[in-house]
């Protein structure tokens, strides 16, 4: 297929009106066969259970070009699990793996004009999302819901390449005990909004959350887990229940073992210790992994020793091999690649 007439070099990361998306609708307590469809726009109610009371979920993921010339995703199965396990926890009703998985492969396929080539630095970023669509005025959840998926070709999360980031210790809570931290739900970003506002006033790029119990041990920002590495080169990540359970994460530690022969852990990590650490990133579906280089803590200033320039070489590794796995240059684990064209 030709590809859309698009400078893909030059791509930010936003979004891209493109042909098709994938609505599925909920009602008498069915899903609807679902359809692709050209129309963009959401017509809702005034007193949707969306808008009232924030009941909504969703994922993201990416479409590649592999160097041989395939079109794929990464991981579905696990964005299809975690949308149901969130869809569970808020009252709504889960949408079916299989049926995930069929709305990727269409949504893709029906773009695949719109998925960048190989070599560019862009991917096809995908949004599915579900959402209450029938009036609810008292608190309770709503009867009817929407699925949709979209997609849009963007550019490179860091644009003129990686750069540690410098971040702070939050004196914001980004959720609570036995709360909904664990889940990708809309009401957690919109929590986490004036906290990044907030960092990036005072010259921040991101925030380190701590444990709203204790605030001694390290969860995560507002939207990527943490990963460290010793000075021995063991890789550790933060373990608790209202963290995020990242596929990039656990696709990393998967590598950090299997691939480069390292020790992993994951367990809780005190804040106190971070100090220690010879290397820090952030993980997540958008930059896979974001170096850290400072860490200020209420004016106390933690320099990482792989320092401010670049990636440490542990984190390096890790990128790419699981970019490589992702582009297709390193045999993917069984599964890991779901193939479109």
């Amino acid at each position: 297929m030709e590809k859309k007439n698009i400078d893909w070099g030059n791509l930010g990361f936003g979004y891209v009106r493109t042909d098709v998306r994938y609505v599925s609708n909920y009602t008498n307590g069915a899903w609807d066969e679902g359809v692709l469809t050209e129309d963009s726009n959401i017509v809702l109610n005034e007193c949707a259970g969306v808008l009232q009371y924030a009941q909504t979920v969703f994922e993201g993921l990416k479409a590649y070009t592999t160097e041989d010339g395939h079109i794929v995703t990464f991981r579905p199965d696990l964005n299809a699990e975690r949308m149901m396990a969130s869809a569970a926890r808020l009252e709504m009703p889960v949408f079916p793996k299989e049926r995930f998985l069929d709305a990727v492969t269409k949504t893709v396929a029906a773009n695949a004009a719109y998925v960048p080539p190989y070599g560019s630095g862009a991917t096809l970023y995908l949004r599915p999302y579900m959402f209450g669509v029938n009036p609810v005025i008292g608190v309770k959840p709503a009867n009817d819901y929407q699925f949709r998926l979209f997609c849009t070709p963007v550019g490179p999360y860091f644009k003129g390449g990686v750069k540690p980031l410098t971040i702070r210790v939050s004196d914001f809570d980004r959720a609570a005990p036995h709360g909904t931290g664990h889940i990708k739900a809309g009401l957690n970003y919109a929590m986490s909004l004036h906290a990044i506002v907030s960092a990036h006033n005072e010259g921040y790029d991101e925030n380190m959350y701590l444990d709203p119990g204790t605030r001694t041990k390290v969860e995560e920002t507002g939207g990527a887990n943490f990963l460290f590495v010793t000075r021995d080169n063991k890789v550790v990540t933060p373990k608790s229940d209202s963290i995020l359970p990242s596929i990039t994460r656990r696709s990393l530690l998967h590598v950090a073992k299997e691939y480069l022969g390292l020790e992993v852990e994951e367990r809780e990590v005190l804040l106190s210790e971070v100090s220690d650490f010879a290397e820090c990133g952030l993980c997540g579906t958008a930059a896979v992994i974001s170096p850290v280089g400072k860490i200020v803590d209420h004016g106390r200033e933690i320099c990482l020793p792989s320092g401010m320039t670049e990636m440490g070489p542990v984190t390096k590794k890790l990128y790419d091999t699981l970019t490589g796995i992702q582009m297709g240059r390193i045999e993917a684990p069984k599964g890991w690649l779901h193939v479109i064209e």
